[in-house]
């Protein structure tokens, strides 16, 4: 087959790649190949290099836990090889390679896309497959990102154990990346979750300057929005920063409370720094990155920098693992081979000093991240070969795309974890919370918490199990200190954790969950006190018929208006005898009718008011009650002219007998006073209000007087006429007995006025229910006065005194007023 230059270029770097590895813990042979690729080593500071170079990893820091994830692989594959259900006679085989740089160690990748050593770039993807049907690593997400687009272009599944980044869930970018670790969204939500659970909101967030902190740093800063936490400060670090300078800006900040969400280097030299700072008594929060990390429990003073507080998966031991160590890892001597080839980035110099106890007690973080992994890998590649009982077929048609639609579907228990993930390939969340114990002699990891997401979200922490410095009680990280029941929140400053607290006033209140920053108001028919956090339901006031004075009211004018009834029916029976047209004949018969209809009105004082109890309630009886003043005062003025006016101004006296001046005085001042009740009424009628500002617990329903002009019309007419009544009664102070009105009139005038004095005085300095029924019985007094000091004695006379009803016995006292006034 003829290959361009890139091609030829290519094979031979591959080549010498491929062919130069010998047999030993990096490889084994299989019908399915595998590649893993592991941070046996780090590179701690990168130098810029002006030559074409191979990065060769075996030259750098090393880093044994990145050997234990390796080991995790080979383990899970034995396990699958040996299993006789997963997938019967068919072997899993792997290439395993050393990955230390986040953009150099491509010669690997170079090796996993190849077919038998060779990439053809122009061959059809139906005529070529790699080498690798699926791969897993490597470990961090900047690495991840930089591989990935050549991993994923021909959808080899990429399922990957320590890449976190949000990014890497964009399936249009990355296809084929799969994922057993949860993303940095999960991380996140787990710290603010614990944050909030304690009650903290002045927070600090350092990481590095890499993908993997880059993320969380920004999707910190997005899903703390409307949680109440402030980031006061933010710092993303290079491994030659100045730690020391940072750590001294979060302790002058008052900062208590530590996020650090970067890989262990950065981890590590920011704890030994605030160690050799004696930075005291913080809350250290570590992401899963380093919080199972061995080595810094151990460092000298560390359990005075404070509380440890790390991020980890729930199930960080694996049955069968440890066996497998002490097995592969029994002899030095037997097994320095394994790890002595000095190509392909397959070396490790310091593995076999590596005893089987260092292997186990490193950092398990990942190892069931990459124990799911290749078990990810085997059960998607079982549903794909359609494997049974009975085996695996040979000659099923397989590419390696099929894995990743049957991986998508999966849904399988593993060491008492359910594998599943969603339409991104992320997988389902089972986060502990674990305390470092710092000041043992054995440093402990100590579970206190769990975060689950699966079969629901479930996030709970044991708090007594935190020994907290500050004796017992949660370390204070909060810019100001939190308001009292009551208090609303008034920002200061730029940040919104930051406030002073004002005192909701009354008849309003602050509710936290809705908003901590205002007082809202309460509902018309609620109200509370200064500081409240709920309101409370007004009691609605108003006279009711059942109560005790609206009874004894509504009795006292039932007899009233019997007795109005039984009056005039006397009167009407009795019409031509004197007393009667000595009362005034028909005007007494008016007055009476005017005094029950004024009477009706006082039962319009009981019940929830209405723009009709409004109407009824006064205008009726100020209208009605007025023309029977109207008649009383025309009954006295006539008597006057009767007896002291008629010889003095004949004429005058002809002309009002003539013209009937009395009716045609009473429907005057009745029409004037009439335009001016419709006026009152149309114009600022009485309305129905619901007081809610005289009480603070009630509600009073009552009448409210809109306009006191038109009212006060209303009232002057009434009251001038009353005045008039009182003048002319006085003036015939000395008239025969029988028509001698002046003290009846001036008592039930007295009456009239004083009642409604006082009901005025009341209202004007008195809000209360009790105002109406004061209102009610001055209306029944005032009646009740005419009644009884008008009509019950001449009724009174008619019953028991009918001698005195007679012709005669008037004439008789008409004659001696003639014979008074003569001798005079």
């Amino acid at each position: 087959m003829h290959l361009d230059s890139n091609s030829i270029l290519l094979l031979g770097f591959i080549n010498s790649l491929y062919f130069s590895c010998s047999a030993s813990d990096f490889s084994l042979d299989g019908d399915f190949l595998l590649g893993g690729l592991f941070p046996l080593h780090e590179i701690d500071q990168v130098t810029p290099v002006f030559t074409p170079e191979t990065t060769k990893c075996f030259r750098y820091t090393a880093s044994p836990s990145g050997f234990q994830m390796l080991q995790v692989m080979r383990f899970a594959i034995e396990e699958i090889n040996n299993s006789s259900t997963l997938l019967p006679n068919v072997s899993l085989g792997y290439e395993l390679f050393d990955h230390c740089s986040n953009t150099k160690n491509f010669g690997s990748l170079l090796s996993f896309i190849s077919n038998n050593g060779s990439i053809k770039p122009k061959v059809k993807r139906i005529n070529y497959q790699s080498d690798v049907i699926a791969l897993t690593g490597p470990y961090g997400s900047t690495r991840t990102i930089s591989i990935a687009p050549l991993i994923t272009m021909d959808l080899v599944p990429l399922v990957n154990y320590g890449a976190s980044s949000s990014v890497l869930s964009n399936k249009l970018q990355y296809p084929s990346f799969v994922r057993t670790v949860p993303s940095n969204k999960d991380m996140i939500n787990m710290i603010i979750h614990m944050i909030r659970w304690f009650g903290w909101n002045w927070v600090a967030f350092l990481g590095s300057k890499d993908a993997y902190s880059t993320d969380g740093l920004n999707l910190f800063n997005t899903y703390i929005n409307n949680t109440g936490i402030c980031v006061a400060y933010q710092e993303g670090l290079n491994l030659d920063a100045n730690y020391s300078q940072t750590l001294k800006k979060i302790d002058m900040l008052n900062i208590n409370v530590i996020v650090v969400f970067a890989v262990p280097q950065y981890a590590v030299n920011i704890i030994n720094t605030a160690i050799a700072d004696n930075i005291r008594d913080k809350v250290w929060i570590a992401s899963e990155t380093w919080s199972m990390n061995q080595q810094l429990p151990r460092e000298p003073g560390i359990e005075k920098i404070g509380t440890v507080i790390g991020i980890t998966d729930r199930l960080l031991t694996l049955p069968g693992f440890n066996e497998f160590i002490y097995k592969d890892m029994g002899t030095a001597n037997v097994n320095a081979s394994k790890f002595q080839t000095n190509t392909c980035n397959q070396n490790c110099d310091y593995c076999p000093s590596l005893t089987a106890e260092d292997i186990i007690n490193e950092n398990p973080s990942f190892s069931f991240a990459i124990y799911a992994a290749i078990y990810t890998i085997a059960h998607a590649l079982h549903k794909v070969l359609q494997c049974d009982t009975k085996g695996c077929p040979k000659n099923t048609p397989f590419e390696p795309y099929m894995l990743l639609g049957e991986m998508k579907k999966l849904d399988f228990p593993l060491n008492g974890r359910q594998v599943k993930y969603d339409k991104n390939y992320d997988p389902t969340i089972s986060y502990a919370v674990v305390l470092w114990h710092t000041d043992e002699n054995s440093p402990q990891f100590e579970m206190v918490g769990t975060y689950d997401t699966y079969p629901k979200t479930d996030f709970t922490i044991d708090n007594m199990r935190f020994p907290w410095r500050n004796n017992g009680l949660v370390p204070f990280s909060n810019c100001s200190v939190e308001c009292k029941p009551g208090f609303a929140r008034q920002p200061e400053g730029f940040h919104s954790c930051c406030f002073t607290c004002k005192k909701c006033p009354r008849n309003s209140y602050v509710d936290y969950s809705k908003d901590p920053y205002t007082c809202f108001s309460c509902a018309v028919s609620d109200w509370s006190d200064e500081g409240s956090t709920a309101c409370k339901t007004r009691a609605v006031v108003y006279l009711e018929f059942t109560e005790i004075t609206s009874i004894a009211v509504m009795i006292s004018v039932s007899f009233l208006i019997i007795l109005l009834i039984g009056i005039f029916g006397l009167f009407a029976y009795n019409f031509n005898t004197p007393v009667v047209r000595s009362a005034g004949g028909g005007m007494c018969l008016l007055m009476l009718l005017c005094l029950t209809i004024s009477s009706i009105s006082v039962f319009f004082f009981f019940g929830k008011p209405t723009s009709v109890h409004c109407f009824v309630r006064n205008a009726i009886f100020a209208f009605f009650f007025t023309i029977c003043l109207s008649c009383l005062t025309v009954r006295s003025f006539q008597i006057i002219c009767v007896f002291k006016m008629a010889a003095q101004f004949p004429k005058l006296h002809g002309l009002w007998v003539k013209h009937n001046g009395q009716w045609l005085f009473i429907a005057f001042s009745s029409f004037i006073h009439l335009i001016s009740c419709v006026i009152w009424t149309t114009v600022s009628p009485d309305i129905p209000i619901a007081d809610s500002w005289t009480f603070k617990d009630q509600t009073l329903l009552m009448c409210e007087m809109v306009n006191t002009i038109t009212f006060t019309i209303v009232l002057f007419i009434s009251w001038f006429l009353g005045f008039l009544c009182l003048v002319f009664s006085y003036m015939g102070r000395d008239l025969p007995k029988n028509y001698n009105e002046a003290k009846s009139i001036t008592f039930s005038l007295i009456l009239y006025y004083l009642s409604w004095i006082v009901y005025f005085t009341a209202y004007l300095s008195v809000k209360s229910k009790y105002i109406m029924l004061l209102n009610a019985m001055a209306q029944i007094s005032s009646i009740y006065g005419i009644l009884f000091s008008y009509f019950i004695p001449k009724s009174y006379i008619m019953i028991f005194q009918p001698q005195k009803n007679t012709a005669a016995y008037f004439q008789t006292s008409i004659q001696n007023y003639t014979q008074t006034i003569s001798r005079s």
